[in-house]
């Protein structure tokens, strides 16, 4: 009877942890979304910050996140992804009630860094997990998963926050609320790490985090995927930076309206584009996520037609499917098994392009003015194209790669009979 039940829900048959990831992705997503997206405007209204002081707080966020990803991915091999997990989750709790609680700039300035630090050391090490109990043959529709779960956070989140009155005077609340959700995440996963704790993978103490680095970095193949990947985060950084400039100066209604079709499109085409993509390399699907990234720019720059908008929209929303699920994928396949967490850390690196791409898409605004659109986004699109090269590189060593892996298995089977 269940397994006619699970049949008709058509529901994928994951591992128990990966189940506890996703549903833990969508409930700390939710708790992230309630509170630090209004962050800035509870520094600037609530607590009397001055905007430049705020803009710096909020960018040490990004800037030791990004500065600490790989350390964070490289201790859950050394130590094990569960102690990891769950101090880099207690550890957030307690950075959101001091949000709540702080009135100096210096706490503030503080909070912002731990808060950056934990959240990219919980990232990878939740994605290592997930890689780690997720059969090869599962684990897109597993990262299908965890990304929905994700979008669906992003898009609950701010309505609860904006409930419990986040960004107001009566903040309290949702930092604490956050605080709750992410506390119980953690007790969730101790109860995890001692259920299931003996069929999980070893912890690799025996390699230095030296080690780990030079055997990371001299991977020519995650290389280009990074050296990609960078150009690839850039372009999604405009979403959020010179769109919203760009269009959100003078038509702020044409904006919000992008921003749903970028959630809806998100949830619409997820599986569709997964089931698809099934028939191809991860690489490809890379090779063709940077290409729509790069057209639906360039479509932002040449309309202002709203439907034609909608539909640059769900060209770039394709992309941005292909390229941050498909490439979570593409990481535990080329990554050993034991320096899993290391690579996923690593790959963060990568998200340096989103400051680097939003600081070129203000100093083209400046320079070019809000009435060159088309030369503007061309620019843009040029740039995410330039990860097409790397990613195609990338494949070719991929290829040749596993092309040498299974001749060296039919040698070893073929020695084994003799």
């Amino acid at each position: 009877m269940n397994m006619i039940f699970k049949k008709r829900l058509n529901m994928p048959r994951f591992h128990p942890v990966a189940w506890g990831v996703i549903i833990g992705t969508f409930l700390s997503r939710t708790g992230f979304f309630m509170t630090l997206p209004f962050l800035g405007i509870y520094l600037g209204k609530v607590s009397g910050i001055d905007p430049a002081t705020v803009g710096a707080i909020l960018a040490v966020s990004l800037l030791a996140g990004t500065m600490s990803s790989f350390v964070g991915g490289a201790l859950s091999d050394r130590l094990g992804r569960y102690p990891v997990m769950i101090s880099s989750m207690a550890a957030w709790s307690l950075v959101l009630i001091g949000f709540a609680f702080a009135t100096e700039i210096w706490a503030f300035f503080l909070l912002s860094a731990i808060n950056g630090l934990c959240r990219s050391v919980f990232e990878p090490t939740a994605r290592a997990l997930l890689a780690d109990v997720t059969p090869s043959e599962q684990r897109a529709d597993a990262f299908n998963a965890r990304y929905f779960a994700i979008n669906m956070g992003g898009a609950i989140g701010p309505l609860v926050g904006l409930k419990l009155g986040a960004g107001s005077s009566s903040s309290l609340l949702p930092f604490f609320a956050s605080a709750v959700i992410f506390f119980i995440y953690a007790v969730v996963l101790v109860f995890f790490m001692v259920t299931f704790k003996q069929k999980l993978h070893e912890k690799s103490a025996s390699i230095t985090t030296n080690q780990m680095a030079r055997i990371i970095f001299t991977d020519k193949i995650f290389l280009y995927f990074l050296l990609g990947n960078v150009f690839v985060a850039g372009a999604y950084s405009h979403l959020d930076t010179t769109l919203s400039q760009f269009i959100g100066h003078d038509r702020v209604e044409s904006y919000s309206f992008l921003f749903v079709i970028n959630t809806l499109s998100v949830l619409v085409l997820q599986y569709p584009l997964a089931k698809l993509m099934k028939r191809f390399s991860s690489l490809t699907a890379l090779k063709a996520g940077c290409l729509l990234f790069g057209l639906g720019l360039f479509g932002f720059g040449i309309f202002e037609n709203i439907l034609m908008l909608a539909l640059s929209m769900v060209v770039f929303t394709t992309g941005e499917i292909l390229c941050f699920v498909i490439g979570d994928v593409l990481i535990g396949e080329i990554a050993p098994e034991h320096l899993r967490g290391a690579y996923y850390g690593a790959s963060g690196l990568a998200f340096i392009g989103q400051s680097v791409s939003a600081w070129i898409g203000g100093i083209l605004l400046s320079v070019l003015g809000f009435g060159q659109g088309p030369v503007l986004f061309a620019i843009l699109m040029l740039l995410a194209f330039v990860a097409f090269p790397f990613f195609h590189r990338g494949q070719h060593l991929w290829e040749k790669r596993q092309g040498l892996e299974k001749s060296n298995g039919l040698v070893a089977g073929i020695e084994q009979q003799r």
